[in-house]
């Protein structure tokens, strides 16, 4: 197994060490113009303390890197950003990237789930091998010599200060998630939003719609009721027919076809624009793991769709 120590923002650290009960954050890249690549999903991602500290104080799993317009970043983490407001992000990120702008530029976003942030005097000194010139970070492989001492250190933490959310070590999260290629690590709503749209490839289910600001991800079964935020409990759909599914007026069927409720007419006189999708193959995942799992297409057309 290996891990990936970050250089990070230290009011981005202490912001988000003072936030209660966090499940996911969003550790930003100001650059955005690269994938993060160097662990798979379950993997840690350790924060390295700016300089002039140098000390682990915390981390979390990773679960996915991408490359997001800077309002889509805020409007799916929020505070989870590092930051109380939007204009406070930016600030934040610009200050990074030495330049201002009014514009909706990209950032890199790498997704961790279930982070952790020691007390000041649990830190963890760098391994003996860090440089103080490395501006990103570095992985270590976690088996082996100053990569297995930090990890032991880590755990040590974990054992002794608040647990790891639910009881769990890092290390039995990934044996319960299985292979990292394909099962992600617990997700929170943040990053079950951008999954989801990933997976979609940015294009609406049903009409492929494109225009990222007019696109909702919304849960099949719904998190109120129990449904999980999974990829294949995810939908990528236009926020109008989201709105639809969401009321039981449209739902999917079991070989992922969109089906339209006749209560739109007997309801609102009305539904000619959507009338015209029913029957409509869906656009899916590329990946069979995020496709539409059976079990929440039928809780919708059972439980949600309000069928003629």
């Amino acid at each position: 197994m290996k891990a990936f120590i970050g250089v990070t923002d230290n009011d981005w650290f202490d912001f988000l060490s003072r936030l209660p009960g966090i499940d996911e954050v969003n550790f930003w890249q100001p650059g955005g113009t690269h994938l993060f690549k160097a662990l798979e999903p379950t993997e840690p991602f350790l924060f390295k303390v700016h300089a002039p500290y140098h000390f682990i104080a915390g981390g979390g799993l990773f679960a996915h890197s991408t490359l997001l317009p800077l309002s889509l970043a805020w409007d799916a983490f929020k505070e989870k950003n590092g930051a109380a407001t939007f204009q406070e992000m930016r600030l934040l990120i610009e200050r990074r990237r030495r330049i201002l702008s009014s514009s909706d530029y990209q950032i890199g976003c790498i997704l961790l789930e279930q982070p952790f942030f020691f007390k000041r005097e649990d830190w963890i000194p760098v391994p003996e091998d860090w440089s103080p010139n490395i501006v990103q970070g570095k992985t270590y492989d976690l088996t082996l010599g100053s990569g297995k001492r930090l990890w032991e250190q880590v755990q040590i933490r974990l054992h002794a200060g608040p647990r790891f959310p639910q009881g769990k070590e890092i290390g039995e999260e990934r044996v319960r998630y299985g292979p990292p290629t394909i099962i992600l690590p617990r997700l929170g709503q943040g990053s079950f939003r951008i999954l989801v749209t990933g997976a979609y490839s940015r294009r609406c289910a049903v009409t492929q719609e494109r225009t990222l600001p007019a696109l909702e991800a919304g849960h099949i079964k719904p998190f109120s009721e129990s449904g999980p935020h999974k990829v294949s409990n995810g939908i990528l759909l236009r926020s109008d027919i989201h709105r639809l599914f969401d009321t039981g007026y449209v739902t999917i069927t079991p070989d992922y076809r969109f089906e339209v409720s006749r209560r739109i007419k007997e309801d609102y006189e009305n539904g000619k624009d959507y009338y015209a999708l029913n029957g409509r193959s869906l656009h899916l995942p590329g990946h069979e793991e995020f496709k539409p799992t059976p079990e929440f297409i039928t809780w919708h057309n059972e439980k949600k769709y309000l069928s003629p």
